[in-house]
């Protein structure tokens, strides 16, 4: 006969994800914390540097936003492409928000620097405008490229691996749409 209830009970361990982890797999955390620091990354670079130079201003832009993507990929990464679909925009919005509220904190502050002299308020919703439609717009064609890789990726392993008929199976699923069940 069947034991319902062992005798012998097996002491399991959970193991907690480390704190990068644990980190990567929320998207409100990721997002708030990446708009904090690209913000206070570009306060910091426009005051102490070399604005006139065209490498330091080049370097500060693209260390940035290699910072920007790589929080997004370790974000959306633990995910199905089906997911980006709605963690993608709204790990932007939230972002750009960040991004726009402390920079109208540093701006009340007087810390916020446009160009060689510091923000006002009346700056404060063009830039906020212009990093609103800049991080949407760059994150969501990162997004797309990035959906095309990894699906093109995948396939090439599948059919790699012999397992042709499993990739035939999912280009058919993602072409065909699904039959809309009645009531």
């Amino acid at each position: 006969m069947t034991e319902f209830f062992p005798r012998r009970s097996i002491a399991w361990k959970l193991e907690d994800p480390a704190a990068l982890r644990r980190l990567s797999l929320s998207l409100p955390q990721m997002a708030l914390v990446t708009g904090l620091v690209l913000r206070l990354w570009r306060s910091y670079t426009f005051t102490h540097g070399a604005p006139e130079s065209a490498l330091w201003v080049g370097g500060t832009f693209l260390v940035g936003m290699t910072f920007l993507l790589l929080m997004l990929t370790l974000h959306i990464g633990n995910y199905t492409l089906r997911n980006w679909l709605w963690r993608a925009p709204l790990f932007a919005v939230l972002e750009s928000g960040t991004e726009i509220v402390v920079s109208l904190a540093l701006t009340t502050l007087g810390l916020e620097p446009l160009g060689a002299q510091m923000a006002e308020l009346t700056d404060w919703l063009p830039t906020a405008t212009r990093v609103l439609v800049v991080r949407v717009g760059g994150i969501l064609l990162f997004t797309l490229v990035l959906a095309v890789v990894v699906s093109i990726v995948r396939r090439l392993l599948l059919v790699n691996e012999g397992r042709t008929s499993t990739a035939v199976r999912i280009s058919r699923a993602s072409i065909e749409q699904p039959a809309a069940k009645e009531p």
